[in-house]
């Protein structure tokens, strides 16, 4: 995280140096008006015989005013575009990050605290990094430039005096911090508790609306709002406890200066003049210390964001090339699985258990199984979604783990078994982050998927935008329009993970002639609970418990005792017997 936000302002450098050159040169303006007032006031005494020296610093007081407006709007303006562009690179890296960090990793994180760190926690950073532009600079350019000013142009002891209760102050500042990073961790958990809350009950919005769910929700969400709030008051009283010790500080800050500047008017030792300006500087000091409060919380809120953010980029990432870097390398269809043993990290049972399979290219593969038998996960290795042990999994004559990411995954279309669709065209959906078909070939491929005419009713036909996670369609029409994909993507491998089962008999048998036509010469593995999905593949393996329990083809596993034989049995009706037996 480090090195991503050091290139960050590595990129920006010369932005960041004008701005601060500005701000510095700003401060240093500041400190004139005061200066100015203080020269006016000395040349009151005779108004006569000082009457242009007075105009001139009049016309000084203007010309400065002038100058702090004409530098203001500079560096406020490149502030504010360095502050924006910084959350631009950072949401960029930072969802860079979540495309590449591996399953195991990204599956013990819940969506309600990623979308913590793009919101919340970025902006908790950007803000920290905007203060240190903004005021860190200008604390220390008016720290510098107004002590200095106020000991030479008016006394080094009411200086001293003076400053002794913003030093005190500062310091009691700091030993507050403390309370302030305890309490903004506590809200920071409950803020993304009612986020993951919050998405959650969106998702199911239909669930709860079906099961009359929505006072119990409703009673939750005000439950979590509740804690999410006394977290956030706890946070703002430490803040106000800061607010009010810096205003009294400077309540101290002018007395002190009232009754000793005026005992060194007396004494002869300052000018009425140098007493007004000692004040006028007194005043810029007001913003600074006022600012550290906002500074010191912001910077113990950024730094659990950045921790947060910290631990996310450091999660083991995989060696996937991004934005089209390299070429494309597809790799034949030829598959080994030698004695293969996986289990999942987080679960001590194995997911599957010493799995020997062989495909040739062009050849089909139906794997059937129990719930839970590891038929996913069996897919989800091949496309290396996990760790594989080496050796375990050969594809065109090499392990798996010596196979560029970005090739193998290109190699295999796999349509999985949540149909997820994106809120975007349909014609987009079905070429799912490729470029260069055109019409006609998505057409063709949506008619072997059999939802052509569905999407020609359609007002935009293949660029009708469809709502979020394709809710406009109905479950059939989901499937269909991610099976249309195996269709029009080019690869040597094809994976259909329970992919027809919302799909009626009759579409379903057209689909498969379809799947069947594709499948020649590719290599081809179709997972489902349906017999009639895998009864036409060269060799069929049955799954239960991690293991494969039978092997072979469909002719001969329904008269083999086993639970092959059990799912056909139970398939089997009176409606469907003469399509099993086609």
């Amino acid at each position: 995280m480090k090195k991503v936000i050091i290139d960050i302002l590595k990129k920006y450098k010369w932005i960041i140096f004008i701005s601060t050159t500005f701000i510095v040169l700003n401060m240093y303006l500041s400190t004139y008006p005061s200066m100015i007032v203080g020269w006016i006031i000395d040349l009151l005494y005779n108004i006569e015989q000082n009457k242009s020296q007075i105009f001139n610093n009049i016309l000084y007081l203007l010309l400065s005013a002038v100058g702090l407006l004409l530098l203001r709007l500079p560096w406020r303006t490149l502030v504010v575009f360095l502050s924006r562009s910084f959350e631009k690179e950072l949401k960029n890296k930072i969802f860079e990050q979540f495309l590449k960090i591996k399953m195991t990793n990204i599956q013990n994180i819940k969506n309600g605290e990623i979308m913590s760190y793009f919101t919340q926690d970025i902006s908790e950073v950007r803000k920290l990094y905007f203060r240190t532009i903004a005021y860190i600079t200008r604390i220390i350019a008016i720290f510098i430039i107004v002590t200095a000013s106020m000991i030479k142009g008016t006394n080094i002891k009411l200086t001293l005096a003076t400053l002794c209760p913003i030093i005190i102050t500062c310091f009691i500042v700091v030993k507050i911090k403390k309370y302030v990073e305890i309490n903004f961790k506590k809200a920071q958990k409950n803020y993304t508790a009612l986020s993951e809350y919050v998405q959650e009950s969106t998702d199911a919005i239909r669930t709860t609306k079906a099961y009359s769910g929505e006072k119990y929700q409703l009673k939750e969400f005000i439950r979590k709002n509740k804690i999410l709030k006394e977290s956030n008051i706890a946070v703002e009283i430490n803040s106000t406890l800061i607010s009010i010790t810096i205003k009294i500080c400077f309540g101290l800050c002018y007395a002190i200066s009232l009754i000793y500047g005026s005992k060194l008017v007396l004494d002869g030792e300052i000018t009425i003049g140098d007493f007004i300006a000692f004040n006028g500087y007194i005043r810029l000091f007001i913003g600074p210390v006022d600012w550290m409060p906002g500074i010191i919380s912001a910077y113990k809120r950024a730094q659990v964001s950045y921790r947060r953010l910290d631990n996310f980029m450091n999660l083991e990432k995989e060696k996937i090339l991004m934005l089209d870097e390299g070429k494309e390398n597809l790799i034949s269809g030829d598959i080994e699985i030698k004695d293969l043993t996986f289990n999942y990290p987080s679960n001590i049972e194995l997911a599957l258990n010493n799995i020997d399979i062989k495909i040739e290219e062009g050849k089909t593969l139906g794997i059937i199984g129990t719930i839970g038998s590891g038929k996913t996960t069996l897919a989800n290795l091949l496309l290396r979604l996990y760790p594989v042990p080496k050796g375990k999994i050969i594809i065109g004559g090499k392990d798996i783990n010596d196979i560029p990411l970005t090739d193998l995954r290109k190699s295999i279309c796999y349509i999985t078994q949540d149909n997820f669709l994106f809120s975007t065209t349909v014609k987009e959906n079905i070429s799912i982050f490729k470029e260069g078909y055109d019409d006609d070939e998505i057409e063709n491929s949506t008619k072997k998927a059999m939802i052509y005419d569905e999407i020609e009713d359609m007002k935009e036909g293949l660029d009708t935008v469809i709502g979020e996670r394709g809710v406009d369609l109905s479950g059939g029409q989901k499937q269909r329009v991610a099976i249309s994909r195996a269709f029009l993507l080019r690869s040597n491998i094809v994976i259909f993970d329970d992919t027809f089962s919302a799909l009626d008999n009759k579409t379903e048998e057209k689909v498969m002639k379809n799947v069947e036509e594709l499948c020649k010469g590719k290599t081809c593995i179709i997972i489902s609970n349906r017999i009639s999905d895998i009864k036409n593949t060269d060799e069929i393996i049955v799954l239960e418990e991690g293991n494969i329990v039978q092997k072979g083809v469909h002719e001969e596993l329904i008269h083999e005792e086993g639970l092959y034989k059990k799912f056909y049995n139970q398939q089997s009706s009176k409606e469907n017997v003469e399509m099993y037996n086609k």
